[in-house]
């Protein structure tokens, strides 16, 4: 069973994602950091790719799941931050790669675009996948 914690957030477009996967990640023995929003009024996703930047920077967590209507503009402002690599993805092979050759540590979903089904999938993969490394490694000291 996992020992780790994983930080979720997301504004209003995201809000129902965020209640079922917070859910599913208690039911694989994550521990979750439910960074809010916490209902569907309209909220600016900016503030919440922060605090799950912060959550990271600190140490409360090494991985999150961020969502937002289309996952754009929440995954471009945690992009801002330069110990975030956050990925948009829209199914497991996208989940899968962004792990093996990106090192994401952010996974990011479009509440409004993505069914829930594959973003169940999304997670699940994107938490049981590694990095790959090698030469993938060199790429990501460029980014960083």
């Amino acid at each position: 069973m996992p020992n780790e914690v994983i930080a979720i957030a997301c504004d209003h477009g995201g809000f129902d994602f965020k209640e079922i996967l917070k859910s599913d990640l208690e039911k694989m023995g994550y521990e979750v950091a439910d960074l809010g929003c916490n209902d569907s009024s309209s909220v600016d996703y900016p503030d919440y790719a922060d605090k799950l930047a912060d959550a990271l920077k600190v140490g409360v967590a090494k991985r999150g799941v961020l969502i937002c209507g289309s996952g754009i503009g929440i995954s471009i402002a945690a992009n801002r931050h330069l110990h975030v690599r956050a990925a948009l993805v829209h199914d497991a092979l996208t989940a899968r790669l962004c792990r093996e050759h990106n090192n994401a540590n952010v996974l990011v979903l479009g509440g409004r675009t993505t069914g829930i089904a594959v973003a169940q999938d999304c997670l699940k993969v994107f938490l049981d996948t590694d990095f790959e490394g090698d030469r993938h490694q060199r790429r990501i000291d460029k980014m960083s």
